[in-house]
């Protein structure tokens, strides 16, 4: 048992903290204002290899482990979530892909991601959310042609209005349900492929979110990734995958969130003395300390059992909810000793707060990891 990491993941940790505090934090504030990332920011970020973390050296990529895709997005959450979240999204987006595609599929997709494209995972729908069962969206398939059409409606898209690619989940069963769930590869421009509307969030504003409309998208059959009603299995295969990642962003957030409410303690005073020289302070700092070094080392476990090759669906669903509930539960804690300025837009922390409510809701709300938790457990 070894918790050191190693001189590459130093080396990886400290280029990504350097670009998150000169790329990032500075301009967290204005781009949760402006509800979208600064110009140029995720070009930078493609430069820097941000955008490829998870595709393999066979593919052209870093081949990167999971624990070392876990400190760069725990980097990458303390600047921003928001910014986090855009780019943790082409991760998702090429789990399925990576799992069930075929090697023409791989390839195709991540020389996109090496070339510093944007992808986007499109399961949700506004009448099936945590029921992926629900999906409405349909494929036809058309033997004859050899292509599929597909109609529906996506929302809440990350990266929906800018990426390049998108990884759809439709029915091939008129009847519907989890057998006709299947996955296809959607790319931008493809005629009757439109974007909705542009969601203006409570918090990760930076991220783009929009609704994705299809009316009559016909792709061919090759862009089927895995066999027709295979998608369910991808799609919760993916989760588990990702699931450790939301979880590695909201460690940086609640750690970000620690980070400036102990700074505060210190320099505010109240009775002629630092208020971190307060027992009540003490305690909730020493509290959000303890929730947040639990929730990286779940991360950090459920990512070393993934690459061991082990059976981490259960840890990754500890993860993801744990370190979600932590994040929330810090942040707010970090605009409780903050008092009135904690509540303020001068100070960070009231956007951390605003931004750690939707690592509880996305990716499979804490509800539902709960479920898979005790799913795990019980049968």
């Amino acid at each position: 048992m070894d918790f050191a990491l190693n001189e590459e993941q130093l080396e990886l940790q400290e280029m990504v903290r350097d670009f998150v505090e000169k790329e990032i934090t500075p301009y967290a504030a204005e781009m949760d204002r402006n509800n979208q990332s600064m110009p140029g920011l995720l070009e930078k970020a493609a430069d820097m290899g941000l955008l490829n973390v998870i595709v393999p050296e066979e593919y052209g990529g870093p081949g990167l482990d999971s624990v070392t895709v876990a400190v760069i997005y725990e980097e990458l959450g303390k600047g921003c979530a928001g910014v986090a979240t855009s780019m943790a999204a082409n991760s998702l987006a090429s789990y399925p892909i990576l799992i069930a595609g075929t090697e023409e599929q791989k390839q195709a997709h991540c020389d996109l991601l090496n070339d510093g494209k944007l992808a986007a995972f499109a399961l949700t729908e506004p009448g099936a959310g945590s029921d992926a069962g629900g999906v409405a969206t349909s494929a036809v398939k058309n033997k004859e042609a050899g292509t599929y059409t597909l109609n529906g409606t996506k929302a809440f898209i990350t990266n929906g209005g800018i990426a390049d690619t998108y990884l759809v989940f439709a029915n091939t069963r008129k009847s519907g349900g989890i057998r006709g769930l299947t996955a296809f590869i959607v790319p931008k421009g493809t005629p009757g492929f439109t974007v909705g509307k542009k969601e203006d969030k409570m918090g990760i504003r930076p991220s783009n979110t929009c609704e994705l409309i299809l009316q009559d998208v016909v792709i061919p059959e090759a862009n089927r990734v895995g066999r027709e009603g295979e998608g369910f299995r991808i799609a919760m295969n993916t989760l588990d995958s990702a699931r450790p990642f939301v979880g590695a962003v909201s460690v940086g957030l609640a750690q970000a969130a620690l980070d400036c409410a102990v700074k505060y303690a210190k320099e505010r005073k109240q009775f002629g003395q630092p208020i971190a020289s307060f027992q009540m302070i003490q305690s909730m700092i020493a509290d959000m300390a303890m929730k947040v070094e639990t929730a990286r080392l779940m991360v950090l476990k459920a990512c070393w059992m993934r690459d061991q090759g082990l059976e981490f669906s259960k840890e990754a669903a500890m993860a993801k909810c744990y370190a979600a509930d932590v994040a929330m539960q810090v942040t707010t804690d970090a605009v409780q000793v903050m008092g009135g300025y904690g509540y303020s837009r001068e100070y960070p922390v009231e956007k951390m707060m605003r931004d750690a409510k939707i690592m509880q809701i996305y990716e499979g709300t804490n509800q539902i990891q709960r479920l898979v938790i005790a799913n795990k457990i019980l049968y």
